[in-house]
């Protein structure tokens, strides 16, 4: 709990000032009254309560929305629903969070001030359109449209990790075989080539192979000292604000996935501008806020031209055709939806045929990915056979 410190007064008009551990003011001056203090002023100080920093997953987030609009429309006032939402969840980080949440509107903060103060909890999209609701009275329905909006990208994300799941294994195991044959079976050869080896006899491939194998086993952990650098170098300079746009371009430009990721990110960006129009967010803030949701820095840039256009009174269709980021038929109906004053709309209607689409179009890219590997594997392992028999059948055809 926060830490108040007081001023007060005692019934003899003797002055006394101290801190006291309470949810709000008005608990502070309860408490002062059964001390019988008169309090003069009662200031918040330091929180006596740990940081929150822990996250709180997709699930149990759509169904805190759901509950709370329902709680909200079944005439609950918001300070009980969020009282009885906090008790019986099942996450400690989100039952700290409710707590200070109902504490600070106790205290007469707006509901989405609260949220914005766990912003690992409660995103942007979410703090946005719940203020929007709490000032044009439609918050059940702002809860309910979150909800579902979680709800659809928490699928999408399930369907997309699931879908790459199986080339992601099949990686792992090719690596795993590799590794087992060259350091383990291949060394065992070393010694029945040594005599073609002097005699320069010994194939080229044969030899590459057995120098490999040696590097492997004799210099294994320089190897993975540099493997570990690589990958910790890698993240640290994807993390820079450079390195950031430089793997969000290497994600749009990869062969076969990179058009499907492309189009995940503008369906991404469609229905969180379409979600936050629909509840009232101007469309300026909401571009401001759904550039940043769709989770790739050359489309967010793109985008914050086009606000810039916007802002000068041009329309939005027109700038986002100019980026070359956007499909044509999503431009064209955006340039529709404007003229029919129908964006919120539209948009979410654009978002749903996108993630269709592109859905089909990555199990697509999958289905070929996994017998593309095979062969890639297939091939190095069938380099590694041949390279070992052929000496061998060469010299037992010599004999």
């Amino acid at each position: 709990m926060p830490d108040f410190a007081y001023v007060a007064r005692d019934l003899q008009g003797k002055r006394s000032t101290g801190t006291i551990s309470a949810a709000n003011s008005r608990e502070v001056a309860a408490q002062l009254a059964t001390k019988s203090l008169f309090p003069i002023s009662i200031a918040a100080g330091k929180s006596s309560e740990r940081v929150i920093t822990g996250r709180v997953n997709g699930a149990r987030m759509v169904s805190f929305y759901s509950q709370l609009a329902s709680l909200l429309r079944s005439g609950v006032p918001l300070l009980r629903g969020i009282t009885v939402l906090s008790q019986q969840s099942g996450s400690k980080t989100l039952q700290s969070v409710l707590q200070d949440v109902k504490a600070r509107v106790e205290d007469g903060e707006s509901l989405g001030d609260a949220f914005a103060r766990y912003p690992r909890v409660f995103n942007v999209i979410a703090i946005s359109m719940v203020r929007a609701g709490s000032e044009g009275g439609f918050l059940e329905d702002a809860l309910e449209r979150i909800a579902s909006f979680i709800e659809q990208q928490e699928e999408l994300k399930g369907k997309t990790i699931g879908a790459l799941a199986y080339p992601a294994f099949i990686t792992l195991v090719g690596v795993i075989i590799v590794t087992v044959l060259m350091v383990v079976f291949v060394p065992k050869f070393d010694s029945i080539f040594d005599s073609m080896r002097q005699r320069g006899t010994l194939p080229g491939a044969t030899v590459v192979l057995l120098a490999m194998s040696n590097v492997m086993q004799r210099y294994w952990w320089v190897l993975l000292i540099a493997m570990i650098a690589t990958v910790i170098g890698l993240r640290t300079y994807f993390k820079t604000p450079k390195g950031l746009i430089a793997w969000d371009k290497i994600k749009i430009k990869t062969p076969m996935l990179g058009p499907v990721l492309l189009n995940l990110a503008v369906a991404r960006f469609c229905r969180v501008l379409g979600t936050l129009l629909g509840n009232g967010v101007t469309l300026l803030r909401a571009l401001e806020i759904s550039r940043h949701a769709a989770a790739n820095l050359i489309l967010s840039q793109s985008v914050a031209e086009a606000v810039a256009d916007v802002t000068a009174g041009e329309r939005l269709a027109k700038p986002l055709e100019k980026s070359g980021h956007f499909p044509k038929t999503v431009v064209e109906m955006i340039s529709v939806a404007e003229e029919s004053n129908s964006m919120d709309s539209v948009l979410i209607q654009i978002s749903d045929s996108l993630e269709k689409t592109t859905y089909r179009r990555l199990e697509v890219v999958v289905r070929l990915l996994e017998p593309i590997m095979l062969l890639i594997l297939a091939m190095i392992v069938m380099f590694i056979v041949l390279a070992l028999m052929y000496p061998i059948l060469t010299s037992s055809s010599s004999i």
